[in-house]
C-alpha cells in the first residue's frame, strides 16, 4: 500500500468542537506533497486523526465564496 502524508499548511478557522474534542476545521493542507488545498474535515484535537471531509482547489473555494455571497 502506497505512503499516505499530509501536513496542515495553514489552520485557517474552527467551525465547531464535539463532546470528544474533535474539531471540524477550515485548514489549508497538503496531501502527499502535493500544493495546499482548502480542506474541511474533522480532526481529533492532536491532528494526528481525520475524519472524512471535502478538499476544494483555490478556484473551487472562490466559487464557493462567491455563491455565499450572493446568497
Amino acid at each position: 500500500m502506497a505512503e499516505f502524508s499530509f501536513e496542515i499548511i495553514e489552520e485557517l478557522l474552527v467551525l465547531s468542537t464535539a463532546k470528544n474534542g474533535w474539531r471540524k476545521e477550515l485548514n489549508r493542507v497538503s496531501f502527499n506533497g502535493a500544493d495546499a488545498k482548502y480542506d474541511i474535515r474533522t480532526w481529533a484535537p492532536d491532528h494526528s486523526k481525520m475524519g472524512k471531509g471535502i478538499t476544494l482547489s483555490d478556484e473551487e473555494f472562490t466559487t464557493l465564496l462567491e455563491a455565499i455571497k450572493n446568497k
